[in-house]
């Protein structure tokens, strides 16, 4: 453990942990991204390159992130999907830990090889990529469904309590959405309980409910060459496979384009395995309550620049789904 004599940037904070993965303290820190943790890219005197997550204070306990770790080095042995490469620190452990001395705060840090690839953006034409993301979403579930995952292992659970059905949900509720309305509450009120109706219905049996990615969304991806990579399992956990199909459009539900996107997505799912009527017909169901859930992370971190960007504009753009969604399920 390193206890840190000053609080200054957070490039600070990942060069406290660049000694415990073996790295030089002349590397290069750059704050990568900004979401549930820091992400920041290393590049050391020797022209390595690696992504060193830290994690957020209380989000996810050791345990938690020994899992997620076990499933992507498992991923990455078992199938031909490109999953993120997870580094040793100088003691041979995944998890190294620092501590910010003005809060005392615990941060958990891990640290992967860098990939190369672009991350795709919605304006772009993306038919093709959500069609091999569908292929990778079916060996991931594959994979899921016959690894052995370790007596120890520990993830969190995305069912619909758990994102919106509860008073006090992962990610926050969507009443404390920026910019809510009475009349929004109303209708999210409705769709809420619609879509309880709906999962109730549809069950939690194996072959419809296990271990997720959870976050597929676009910033998780990169297009390199004719293949995509999955990176940053960190919210994987236990939930319906089928919202593997939702989490690409994150944020961008709304665009015109999103319907053929899915398809694309069914598609290359049934090149791996078959895809049942039952569960294509919940899709919109899991697109919708991603929405919600999306409306209430936005405004538990504030702190974020997608908060900051989106604002009251993406829960007031809610609405229009909310009502077709009602309107059509």
């Amino acid at each position: 453990m390193i206890s840190l004599l000053n609080q200054t940037a957070p490039e600070v904070l990942g060069r406290a942990a660049l000694p415990l993965f073996g790295l030089e303290k002349n590397s290069v820190v750059t704050l990568h991204n900004t979401s549930e943790n820091l992400t920041f890219r290393v590049v050391t005197p020797e022209g390595q390159n690696f992504a060193l997550r830290l994690h957020r204070p209380g989000y996810q306990q050791r345990r938690a992130i020994e899992s997620e770790l076990a499933w992507v080095v498992a991923v990455r042995l078992d199938t031909s999907i490109l999953a993120p490469r997870p580094v040793r620190g100088a003691d041979q452990q995944f998890i190294q830990t620092i501590v910010d001395p003005s809060t005392h705060e615990q941060h958990f840090a891990v640290m992967f090889h860098w990939e190369v690839g672009a991350e795709p953006l919605i304006d772009q034409d993306l038919f093709s990529t959500f069609e091999i993301l569908g292929a990778r979403a079916a060996q991931l579930h594959a994979h899921a469904k016959s690894w052995q995952r370790p007596e120890w292992f520990t993830r969190q659970t995305w069912n619909f309590e758990t994102s919106i059905g509860s008073e006090k949900p992962l990610w926050g509720h969507w009443r404390d959405g920026q910019g809510m309305t009475p009349d929004l509450q109303k209708l999210f009120s409705r769709t809420t309980h619609r879509i309880g109706t709906r999962l109730q219905n549809y069950g939690q049996a194996n072959a419809q409910f296990g271990l997720i990615h959870g976050d597929l969304r676009l910033a998780n991806l990169l297009i390199d060459g004719d293949d995509v990579k999955v990176i940053d399992f960190d919210d994987c956990g236990f939930g319906w496979f089928m919202s593997d199909a939702a989490t690409p459009v994150s944020f961008h539900e709304h665009e015109p384009q999103v319907p053929e996107l899915i398809e694309a997505w069914k598609a290359g799912y049934r090149s791996i395995a078959p895809l049942a009527k039952v569960d294509e017909a919940e899709i919109p169901t899991f697109v919708m309550m991603r929405r919600l859930v999306l409306v209430a992370w936005l405004s538990s971190r504030p702190d974020t620049p997608l908060s900051s960007s989106l604002g009251a504009g993406y829960t007031h753009g809610t609405a229009a789904l909310a009502e077709d969604y009602l309107l059509r399920n």
